[in-house]
């Protein structure tokens, strides 16, 4: 497992004005952990987006705050700007190596499928990652999803069908199917498909019109039951 440090500053400023911190490069962040004071910090940016790239969420870091001993923590998923798409904030558990922890762990698709390639299937990919509990020692950084099982559209991949260490409880049924390849639509279907989404949108357009209308009799009819001065309703 490749080793991560990276440096973090404790921060006071909290609050609205953490935009400084953002402005002048930082990411601003949250340390906490089981029987641990939650700890405010901040991290350069540039040093986060490399570690996180490679680390994501299920390896160790090293964790150096000011002067302070390192502690081993792991990132959690960080908060990103809708508009930007830059991450604006994280949480960082502190891990306590003798405790276990949960946390996800990627899935890597490996080789190719033969029913894609040759019979030009179409891949469906139920996970992304699993959900575990290991000691911190235990983690590893991905499992790997061999594809080249899926040779027809018979064929599925299963949580149990992954190689995954004793020493790592993997959360979900084993019998989860994560992967596995649907045949190719046929013309017809292709055709029957657009013409549902055709009806769909006008179904929509349809509606969306008559809600209007509707909002329109709402409002001359508001205002036929509520003169003004101009028209004051009559004794």
């Amino acid at each position: 497992m490749t080793d991560f440090r990276i440096k973090a500053d404790e921060r006071q400023v909290v609050g609205k004005k953490v935009k400084k911190i953002r402005q002048a490069g930082q990411i601003p962040a949250v340390l906490y952990g089981h029987d641990f004071k939650n700890l405010n910090l901040a991290l350069n940016l540039h040093d986060f987006l490399r570690i996180y790239k490679e680390a994501g969420t299920s390896n160790l870091i090293d964790l150096k705050i000011d002067d302070k001993d390192p502690v081993k923590v792991l990132f959690r998923e960080p908060d990103f700007d809708a508009i930007s798409n830059q991450p604006i904030h994280l949480d960082i558990y502190k891990v306590k190596m003798s405790e276990k922890l949960t946390t996800e762990i990627p899935l890597s698709f490996i080789n190719e499928s033969a029913a894609v390639l040759e019979l030009e299937g179409n891949l469906v990919k139920n996970f992304d990652a699993l959900e575990v509990e290991c000691l911190p020692n235990d983690l590893v950084s991905e499992f790997e999803v061999d594809l080249s099982l899926l040779k027809t559209f018979d064929d599925t991949i299963k949580i149990a069908d992954i190689k995954i260490p004793e020493t790592i409880e993997v959360k979900a049924d084993p019998e989860e199917v994560v992967a596995l390849v649907m045949p190719p639509r046929s013309e017809e279907e292709m055709a029957e498909l657009e013409t549902e989404v055709i009806e769909d949108v006008e179904a929509v357009e349809v509606e969306e019109k008559a809600k209007e209308d509707e909002e329109v009799a709402e409002g001359e009819k508001s205002e036929n039951n509520n003169p003004t001065e101009e028209n004051p309703k009559k004794e």
